[in-house]
């Protein structure tokens, strides 16, 4: 630790007493919220204590230090938000998002910053999102069910593979490399353990090469953002510096923010003075011009069937007509994706757009997944609870709830209309089909 901080020293100069000061005051927390499911006017209104806006992104917002348990609160089962760093937004806001893109996520556990990607792609588009280590890729896929994201495509397999296979796909990539995590080391002591200068020297190796593995699968004309959640400089000047004299087809350019503070002209760095835990990000952008390709025309048409059980629970088929059956399971697929099925394993794919379904003895049983994706209105059937009921509490805790005598059949449950899952109706009562894995303890 003494090396760490005779770096930070050097690093800043007169500026070391102040991160010191914040350095040992409470630790920044805060929490995104996900435009997916709610404004932040409808949080505000609903999660019962006050929110401050942070300066890195207009849907971010410091969490009072006296709250906690925010991961059973039925708002954030339900995906209304996700608890993130505060300078941790900053990243994807530097990558400048737009309706309709093709977004890479290269190092995307777990979850944060693909899910405000996938929010700022509104349902359009194409999010995918890939993590090399697979317990973490499962998280990363729990995150994005969470929040409702059904135009998203889940990985997990090495950048390299990755990157080659898909060679100017996206119109923009984030690459949120591993690092050596100094921004985090007050919230977590593992990370200060495992640091040391030979540390800091190895992550810089991985980050080089990570981002010359994603720069194949940017389009000519695209944006690329590199960001770290460390201070040294080897790990974020030195790799940026080192990636620009390597490829000359690659600018840095000024992305618009003024949060942070200015390096390498157009970089931006984040200090616990500057109001989060601590970032660095980078915008380059890929000469040539921009152009649409497709890789994703698909003409596959569902059973009839399936397009019965899809009318039954949902209204005018929210997620497209994209429709694959995978062994047991009912798949709708993105509509800006069409990797053949034979593709899918050699790019590790742990999930493409939402399950519909799982097929069980020749019949169809929904699948949360496409629960939590929908809206209240584009579903048939729906029980809305109030957030601060005991209905939605025994109901997170798995337990059979009551509904009105004329709901019978699958219907969404929703938390101050947003859906957090679903259950079967009948004669007054909802079988409980909320994941067990999911599930809250008294």
């Amino acid at each position: 630790m003494n090396e760490f901080l005779i770096r930070m020293k050097s690093l800043l100069g007169e500026e070391y007493g102040q991160f010191i000061k914040y350095y040992e005051a409470d630790n920044f927390r805060g929490l995104r919220v996900n435009t997916l499911k709610c404004s932040a006017d409808m949080l505000k209104n609903a999660i019962g204590f006050p929110l401050e806006q942070t300066p890195f992104c207009p849907d971010g917002f410091y969490i009072p230090k006296e709250i906690e348990g925010l991961g059973n609160h039925p708002l954030h089962h339900c995906g209304a938000f996700y608890i993130q760093e505060p300078s941790a937004t900053s990243a994807v806001e530097m990558l400048g998002v737009q309706k309709g893109d093709r977004v890479l996520d290269l190092c995307a556990a777990p979850g944060g910053k693909s899910t405000q990607i996938g929010a700022k792609l509104g349902g359009t588009g194409l999010l995918w999102s890939n993590e090399i280590v697979k317990s973490r890729a499962n998280i990363l896929l729990s995150n994005i069910e969470r929040m409702g994201i059904s135009n998203a495509v889940v990985s997990n397999v090495h950048p390299d593979i990755l990157c080659s296979q898909l060679s100017e796909q996206f119109d923009r990539v984030l690459v949120d490399a591993p690092c050596s995590g100094e921004g985090m080391f007050r919230k977590n002591s593992e990370a200060q353990n495992e640091w040391s200068e030979a540390h800091v020297k190895s992550c810089a190796e991985r980050q080089l090469n990570i981002l010359n593995s994603a720069k194949h699968a940017l389009k000519s004309g695209g944006v690329m953002v590199y960001s770290t959640c460390t201070f040294s400089q080897e790990e974020n000047e030195g790799v940026i510096t080192r990636f620009l004299e390597e490829n000359p087809d690659f600018t840095l350019e000024d992305s618009g923010v003024t949060f942070g503070r200015q390096t390498l002209e157009y970089a931006r760095r984040i200090f616990p003075m500057d109001g989060g835990e601590g970032h660095f990000a980078a915008r380059l952008r890929k000469s040539g011009e921009l152009y649409q390709n497709s890789f994703f025309e698909n003409k596959n048409k569902a059973e009839s069937k399936i397009l019965d059980f899809y009318d039954s629970i949902f209204v005018d088929r929210p997620f497209g007509e994209r429709i694959e059956v995978i062994k047991d399971k009912v798949i709708i697929l993105p509509k800006n994706f069409d990797l053949p099925i034979r593709n899918w394993k050699s790019l590790g794919v742990l999930r493409a757009g939402v399950i519909l379904g799982e097929i069980v003895k020749n019949r169809i049983e929904p699948h949360h997944s496409a629960f939590m994706a929908a809206k209240p209105e584009q579903c048939v059937r729906s029980v809305n609870l109030d957030c601060d009921s005991a209905d939605i509490k025994a109901y997170l805790h798995g337990e059979e709830i009551t509904v009105p005598e004329n709901l019978r059949g699958y219907i969404a449950v929703c938390v101050n209309s947003m859906t957090t899952g679903y259950g079967k109706a009948s004669n007054g009562r909802l079988k409980n089909k909320y994941p067990k894995g999911l599930r809250t303890l008294r």
